[in-house]
């Protein structure tokens, strides 16, 4: 069965438009642009070497995630850093899908604890290396950062992809974009990070007793924890 030819010119279209939302999005997440930059279609399109339709089109879903706002009559621009209350939202909202999350995850945690171990011990390097670049007065380099906050959020979905509910996780992973905006405008240090680690343990070991009320509330203090450090500017 062949596709009309107006059918493969749409989807060829949206395979740009798509690719094009990646590189933006790529752009916007490891801050190769900075918040409250203004961001032309027509120079983006140049950067990108495509048409202004993708960039157009990708802006507006970019929209929808709060990375980028519109403003009338002056084109777009990248979202400044969120604030006290945007924080709150956003963590209260991650308290519930994500302690609902384990509460479904401890049903199958002989599958889950060999997978959070696992994640566990790529976090716990990519912490190590925050640390010692700390430990050398150092600013801490981009990719350093990005690998640290990566294995932070892998080891978040391994409960996640344990839910046995898809419409939890897609819940969350709407909140991926925010989630990053927190973190590329919060201060990283080693405290952060060595706290976050020890927390990481115990919602570990709290699926290895199989206590489900334990691995709740080992999960709600992690999150608690990063909440109190992101409205203190502590990440």
């Amino acid at each position: 069965m062949s596709l009309p030819l107006d059918r493969i010119v749409d989807l060829d279209r949206l395979s740009l438009r798509d690719r094009v939302y990646d590189r933006i999005l790529g752009m916007l997440l490891t801050g190769e642009v900075e918040a409250g930059a203004r961001l032309s279609i027509d120079t983006m399109a140049k950067h990108l070497a495509v048409s202004p339709t993708p960039v157009r089109e990708a802006m507006v879903q970019l929209e929808r995630t709060g990375l980028v706002m519109r403003e009338a009559l002056k084109g777009y621009r990248v979202a400044p850093p969120l604030d006290a209350e945007q924080l709150a939202e956003l963590f209260e909202a991650r308290l519930m899908l994500e302690t609902t999350a384990v509460r479904n995850a401890t049903r199958v945690a002989a599958a889950v604890v060999p997978e959070l171990k696992a994640a566990q011990a790529r976090h716990r390097v990519a912490s190590q290396a925050v640390v010692d670049v700390h430990q050398g007065d150092a600013r801490v380099p981009l990719e350093v950062t990005q690998a640290y906050f990566a294995a932070d959020s892998d080891f978040h979905q391994v409960v996640l992809a344990h839910s046995g509910n898809r419409y939890v996780r897609d819940m969350y992973e709407s909140l991926g974009a925010l989630t990053h905006r927190m973190r590329q405008s919060a201060l990283r240090g080693p405290d952060d990070v060595q706290e976050a680690v020890a927390e990481h343990e115990a919602v570990v070991a709290a699926f290895e007793t199989g206590d489900v009320e334990a691995c709740v509330e080992s999960m709600r203090k992690h999150i608690e924890n990063v909440r109190a450090r992101s409205l203190h500017g502590d990440r």
